[in-house]
């Protein structure tokens, strides 16, 4: 929490020399002068410890746009004014984070990095003969399929400090489903399970 424009107020005021020319009522113009200068320090003061906040991607609202601009987003994946600004900071932390990879935990980490902490691939592969009876026959194109396993559909909804205009709820996620297949092996196929 900040320091009060009355703080700030007093602190200026105990810096003043003493005598009749200087007086210490509250009332007087000098106080109330001084308590303007209080209030401009207090603003200042706040604005600098949001600032703090503020640079962190993942805390960011008044620097939204430029860690965007950064990550070079809005991208392909960006439906324009449909991303909340939590979904916003997401993306700008899942690019920031994002160093290339071709593994199952690339894949499980991008999702969790775009709140799906508990995402699961399922590999495919074609069948083979000696496979069980009652084995679902998957044909040679199935060796380039895997799915990403995701809980049920997210459903966001609008949050205090939100901005206005912003949607009161959204459901899906194409974001994720548009930057994993954008991230994909070229040659392989990506579904997507819900819950």
């Amino acid at each position: 929490m900040g320091v009060s424009a009355e703080l700030y107020r007093q602190q200026l005021a105990g810096l003043l020399p003493q005598g009749m020319a200087w007086p210490q009522d509250p009332a007087s113009a000098l106080q109330q002068l001084l308590g303007a200068f209080g209030a401009t320090l207090a603003t200042h003061d706040q604005a600098a410890r949001t600032l703090v906040d503020d640079v962190f991607p993942a805390f960011t609202t008044k620097f939204i746009n430029e860690w965007e601009r950064v990550c070079g987003l809005p991208d392909a994946c960006t439906v324009l004014g449909s991303q909340t600004l939590a979904e916003r900071r997401a993306s700008v932390v899942a690019k920031l984070g994002s160093s290339g990879g071709q593994s199952r935990a690339y894949f499980i980490g991008i999702a969790k990095a775009m709140g799906y902490p508990s995402a699961t691939i399922t590999e495919y592969q074609p069948r083979r003969m000696g496979a069980r009876m009652g084995t679902p026959y998957a044909g040679i194109d199935w060796a380039h399929v895997w799915q990403l396993n995701l809980p049920a559909q997210k459903i966001t909804q609008r949050v205090s400090g939100s901005p206005f205009g912003e949607r009161y709820r959204v459901w899906g996620d194409a974001v994720l489903e548009c930057t994993i297949n954008q991230l994909k092996p070229a040659h392989t196929l990506v579904k997507f399970k819900y819950g």
